[in-house]
């Protein structure tokens, strides 16, 4: 109270109170919807190339250092517990697995520096940027090439229980931060002309099965050449034969992927797709 008057109340749209509440929440779905739309808009973000992957995933340099201190550690061991020794083990053989996959985050700093110096020499009004979800792994690796390039990249990032950083590679100004995963996907959908599925888990999954659904019912309604990489790895995940076998899906829709196994293999095919498909 000031000279015998109430402080003022706060404007409904500085209301922090009301706009964190259920009532408000058409308004937070709204700015997730407006705030990307001006801010890609500034930045003449029209095109989009989205790399979805794990988020696991290391450079391989990193992934060897981490495997080399286990492996020391082990090493250093003196009198300690079975357990304490078989859990140490464990960590051992995550980070073998870990050193062996991180070819696909080599891989995806490979095929976005291809892609994004390719993209800056076209002319006219596509240039292709590349899109990630902004955190680390395979994400990581999409903006990185992308960055090496000398190119712009998006980050669409996602608040989590646990927390994840943006990663260092994308550009600032294209830096973004999703509370609702609806309006984050649909955001990467929106700009796509191409998507790549680098090997990941259940997010991972989600995403390449919900884009295969978009275009199989033509929600999405434009070109989409949508590139798996890692036939080794994918053919353990999913079988889409099978599904075409037992009548789940059509045999034509097993012609929405494209399989791939080396950065220029998914270059000249992605280039060859959106030259055909966009480039004017």
């Amino acid at each position: 109270m000031i000279n015998g008057h109430l402080d003022k109340a706060p404007k409904a749209y500085n209301n922090r109170e009301f706009l964190n509440s259920p009532q408000a929440r058409t308004i937070r779905i709204l700015t997730e919807y407006l705030e990307p739309y001006q801010r890609l808009e500034k930045n003449k973000i029209k095109d989009t190339i989205v790399f979805f992957g794990s988020a696991r995933l290391k450079s391989r340099s990193e992934s060897k250092k981490i495997l080399d201190e286990l492996n020391d550690k082990l090493k250093k061991l003196g009198n300690t517990s079975l357990k304490e020794v078989e859990a140490l083990q464990n960590e051992i053989k995550i980070a073998r697995k870990n050193l062996e996959l991180s070819k696909y985050y080599e891989d995806t700093v490979e095929l976005t520096y291809m892609l994004t110096k390719w993209s800056k020499g076209l002319k006219g009004g596509n240039k292709f940027v590349v899109c990630s979800g902004g955190g680390p792994g395979i994400m990581e690796a999409a903006n990185k090439g992308a960055h090496k390039a000398k190119g712009l990249s998006v980050g669409l990032n996602i608040s989590l229980p646990f927390e994840q950083y943006p990663n260092k590679y994308i550009t600032s100004d294209l830096n973004f931060e999703f509370h609702y995963f609806f309006m984050r996907k649909f955001w990467f959908a929106y700009l796509a002309k191409a998507i790549v599925i680098m090997p990941g888990g259940l997010g991972t999954l989600d995403e390449l099965c919900e884009v295969l659904t978009l275009v199989q019912t033509y929600k999405l309604k434009k070109k989409m050449t949508i590139v798996v990489y890692g036939t080794e790895f994918w053919e353990k995940v999913i079988n889409l034969e099978f599904l075409a076998e037992n009548n789940m899906i059509d045999y034509k829709d097993l012609e929405l992927i494209k399989l791939c196994d080396t950065p220029q293999e998914a270059f000249e095919y992605l280039k060859k797709e959106l030259k055909r498909n966009y480039v004017k």
